[in-house]
């Protein structure tokens, strides 16, 4: 059975590979607006589009929009028809025991599918070939979910898959939908969680798609002031209970169909604001539909995760609907992120003047549930991979990205970071190239990496940094030592407390002291600087000393160290 929605057309016939490209008129029905046919000789892997004859002259050939598969040529015109329910999960255990990790370790590997890894001819891994690699190189490092950027069909790689013209079809480029369940229910198995990106905003003007879909604009915007937005996309028109229902299903479909763990609603301050302009006023149609969904996704999903990638400072994004909030479980915390490299991309002679760039993001950090991104879009676009952002020559590079990690990792909030910036990748990404491997060869390379999978195994070994939104979990020991930039964080918990010693200057801060508490000790969990992770200092000669309730350290330039804080009587 075929069927799609065209109110405005004059007549709808189906072609595809069962009728030799023949059109099959498609019959009116219920009121009119509908059309459908049943084709008895229609098979799984046949190609398909709608002919849809509008009011003006003419037709235009669609690809489905409710379609489950496109086609795997190069323009990805046609639908492909393709089957959903033939794929038997085996990850039942992981499905009834995950939760949305408020209150756990959330430690994000954010994955572009066709760069990550490819073969030797340079085309892309299916989704079954890089499940296994990818699974067991984020339990290696230390990462328990994997965010994976658009895989909706999309036509431009330039796009990186936020311009969808399927947005019920996985893309083709790696395969069948069932390899993509596939990917998903190994990484379950595995004990490693998967978020999808989804894009609720805005849709490809491509004219086989959406676009002008029966002769009208029946899915955008009918404005012509807000029919496009700055990415030269089409949005969404909520004011259609029609578009709402098309949205808000291809959300609950990646959650129900694909068993994806959470999404991350891309460029949501373009539903909070008209094209995201905090001058053209509130978009409260688009801001109905963000809660209204949010409410049904998790009546239906209670476990799964819901991301907001939101720029702006509007209110009570992570709040609950019912408390006036818009729903969302998470908001990225860009102003965290802008802060922290810009402050780290500054002389440090001058940083002493920047030092309230470190802790300006505690004066906020509660009012969401925050979540701190190192993501793909701090490394492109002419901005340079993360250690670039550093200041100072090649060799100042290093241990201040090390430094950074640390805080990223102490500081309040849930981790994500994009893939290479594990081993400190120095190319800016692109799509179209697998990551640069080969730098592993490197011995400053591999050490970073080794260094963050120390990192982040404390960070999901130690349950101290997992309350995020607990504010008896977090203290500034130290956030007033501006003129050494040095800094000082510890979170609580009852098996035991972490404390990082920072220090942003690129001096040695000699004799450092905390105050740790009466009957308390100190065990150094990691040193930046350790010659193990190319830096200086000698292996297990890390300089500290506890007497009474004072630790006290020797910190050196643009290193941190990050020990565990335990009662002497819970030893």
């Amino acid at each position: 059975m075929f069927r799609t929605y065209a109110p405005n057309a004059v007549k709808v016939a189906l072609i595809g590979d069962f009728s030799d490209w023949h059109e099959l008129p498609m019959k009116p029905v219920n009121d009119g607006k509908f059309y459908e046919i049943s084709v008895p000789t229609a098979r799984e892997g046949m190609k398909y589009r709608y002919r849809i004859y509008s009011k003006n002259g003419g037709f235009t050939d669609h690809c489905d929009p409710y379609g489950f598969g496109t086609e795997s040529d190069a323009s990805k015109v046609c639908s492909v028809i393709r089957s959903t329910d033939n794929f038997a999960f085996t990850d039942e255990n992981w499905m009834n025991s995950r939760t949305d990790c408020l209150d756990k370790p959330l430690n994000i590997y954010e994955v572009h599918l066709g760069s990550w890894k490819r073969k030797e001819d340079n085309s892309c891994c299916s989704y079954a070939e890089i499940a296994p690699m990818l699974a067991d190189y984020a339990i290696e490092y230390g990462y328990n979910y994997i965010e994976i950027m658009p895989v909706m069909e999309h036509p431009c790689d330039e796009s990186w898959g936020y311009q969808i013209t399927g947005f019920f079809s996985p893309t083709s480029r790696y395969g069948t939908p069932q390899q993509l369940m596939e990917l998903i229910d190994l990484c379950h198995r595995k004990g490693i969680g998967v978020i999808a990106d989804f894009v609720p905003v805005h849709f490809a003007s491509d004219s086989y798609a959406l676009a002008e879909y029966d002769g009208s604009p029946l899915y955008e915007h009918p404005s012509d002031t807000m029919k496009f937005n700055q990415w030269g996309s089409l949005n969404f028109n909520y004011l259609r209970g029609e578009v709402r229902s098309f949205v808000q299903s291809a959300a609950d479909y990646l959650l129900s169909v694909y068993h994806f763990d959470g999404i991350r609603f891309d460029a949501v301050s373009n539903m909070i604001y008209h094209n995201g302009d905090e001058r053209l006023g509130e978009n409260r149609v688009s801001l109905e539909f963000l809660r209204s969904m949010n409410v049904g996704l998790k009546q239906r999903h209670p476990s799964a995760m819901l991301c907001a990638e939101d720029s702006t400072a509007y209110p009570k994004v992570t709040a609950p609907v019912s408390e006036g909030g818009l729903g969302f479980d998470y908001k990225w915390d860009m102003g965290w992120m802008h802060d922290t490299l810009e402050f780290l991309g500054t002389s440090p002679m001058l940083r002493f003047r920047d030092y309230n760039r470190l802790t300006f993001s505690m004066l906020y950090f509660y009012n969401e549930h925050f979540m701190l991104p190192l993501s793909h879009d701090e490394v492109v676009h002419g901005k340079g991979t993360v250690p670039q952002k550093m200041n100072g020559q090649y060799d100042d590079m290093f241990p201040q990205a090390r430094l950074l990690y640390m805080y990223m990792i102490v500081h309040p909030g849930k981790k994500l970071s994009f893939m290479g910036n594990e081993f400190a990748q120095l190319r800016e990404w692109d799509e179209k190239r697998q990551q640069d491997w080969e730098l592993l060869d490197y011995p400053v390379h591999d050490s970073f990496r080794e260094y963050i999978k120390a990192l982040n195994t404390i960070y999901l070994t130690h349950t101290a940094l997992h309350h995020d939104y607990d504010h008896s979990n977090f203290i500034w020991e130290d956030c007033d030592n501006a003129e050494n930039c040095v800094c000082a964080i510890r979170r609580k918990s009852p098996e035991g407390d972490i404390l990082a010693v920072l220090n942003f200057s690129d001096w040695c801060i000699t004799d450092y002291v905390v105050n740790i508490g009466r009957d308390h000790s100190a065990a150094l969990l990691l040193d930046s600087d350790n010659v193990l992770y190319n830096g200086q200092t000698p292996d297990r000669k890390t300089y500290f000393s506890s007497s009474n309730e004072y630790l006290t350290m020797d910190v050196p330039p643009y290193s941190g160290l990050m020990f565990l804080i335990i009662h002497q009587n819970d030893k």
